[in-house]
């Protein structure tokens, strides 16, 4: 059965951090890749950032370039998504993807950027 948790989200004021991580199981951790999308209320879910298999390559949203960075443990099956200088623009719920030969999604971690 595969499993993605996302955790790390909260509350935060403008400018500061917070380091989201998603813990998978049931696929093959390795041959994934692995992406982190949000979505805030009344909006579409949009592309946040990627990282290949290997972690080599990454690729992200114009709009957080810069200000986030994605990383993976091949072995712990986990990935990382830290976020800098927060914006309120930023809240919004957190989803991890991997995409294994199709896509698997977790629930979710809210994070909410408020002063």
């Amino acid at each position: 059965q595969v499993q993605l948790v996302e955790s790390g989200g909260g509350l935060v004021r403008p400018g500061e951090s917070l380091i989201l991580s998603c813990a998978t199981s049931g696929f093959t951790f390795r041959n994934a890749y692995m992406s982190w999308y949000r979505q805030a209320p009344g909006k579409e879910r949009e592309f946040v950032a990627k990282i290949s298999y290997t972690g080599r390559s990454t690729v992200y949203a114009e709009s957080v370039k810069g200000r986030f960075t994605i990383s993976r443990d091949n072995s712990k099956n986990m990935a990382t998504l830290q976020m800098n200088s927060l914006k309120p623009d930023d809240t919004a719920m957190y989803y991890c993807n991997a995409f294994a030969g199709r896509d698997y999604w977790g629930q979710g971690t809210q994070v909410t950027v408020s002063s």
